[in-house]
């Protein structure tokens, strides 16, 4: 008949077989909980990419409504929105040494800045591919710098005539007439004239179709017989 050890012996070690089992297990559990883990995130990356995208997309909305104001405010002053042909006349007011072109988005959109219609570069900002955070440095001609513009704006109007005309628009491809579909899933912001700000669809040309023709098609019978207009995009 076996009789138990007294209580102050102590138990005999683990099997060599025993602890190896035991080190297997605890392996397997570390790997199951890695798994779990890097499965949870795998599953929900999507959510949280487009969580941020749709974050991106409101704020570019917003500014996008805010640059509208200054629009409004300027052709109060200079009869139209900022163009090549108002440049003389706000570079009466503008700081000295800020320059004032008109071969891009941040060139033109400057002349709210010079006006002193505008004071803060952050209203300008959508993030696109090559932008960047506004530094908010709006002396001489550090205002509106590479990659503090996220919108294409189209030059050459005013509030006169059909309100549904488009004046400023992000994403678009630089060089082209055509929306870049994977900043904002899909989506796009776009400014019209009588100072509605509106989330777009794209289709996978990368056109928004209104009346049968891309919005930024001049044929698009949106721009009926206005005069001129140019697309200018961010640098």
């Amino acid at each position: 008949m076996k009789t138990q050890p007294p209580p102050h012996v102590p138990a005999p070690p683990c099997s060599e077989a025993a602890q190896l089992s035991r080190q297997k297990w605890n392996w397997l559990m570390v790997v199951g909980i890695v798994s779990v883990i890097a499965c949870f995130i795998w599953v929900t990356r999507p959510v949280v990419i487009r969580s941020h995208r749709n974050s991106e997309h409101t704020e570019a909305l917003g500014n996008a409504r805010r640059v509208g104001l200054a629009l409004f405010e300027f052709e109060m002053e200079y009869g139209k929105f900022p163009d090549e042909t108002t440049i003389e006349m706000v570079e009466r007011k503008a700081p000295a040494g800020m320059i004032l072109g008109n071969s891009s988005a941040n060139d033109l959109l400057r002349q709210l800045i010079a006006s002193g219609i505008a004071s803060d570069e952050r209203m300008f900002h959508a993030k696109i591919p090559g932008s960047r955070k506004p530094d908010g440095r709006i002396a001489g001609d550090e205002a509106l710098g590479k990659g503090e513009v996220g919108f294409s704006y189209l030059a050459g109007m005013s509030t006169a005539g059909n309100p549904s005309r488009p004046v400023l628009v992000t994403p678009v491809i630089p060089g082209t007439n055509r929306f870049d579909r994977d900043v904002f899933d899909g989506g796009a912001v776009m400014l019209k004239i009588d100072n509605s700000a509106i989330s777009i669809r794209i289709e996978k040309s990368g056109h928004f179709v209104k009346d049968r023709k891309h919005i930024l098609d001049p044929a698009n019978p949106v721009w009926g017989t206005v005069e001129k207009w140019k697309l200018f995009w961010p640098r």
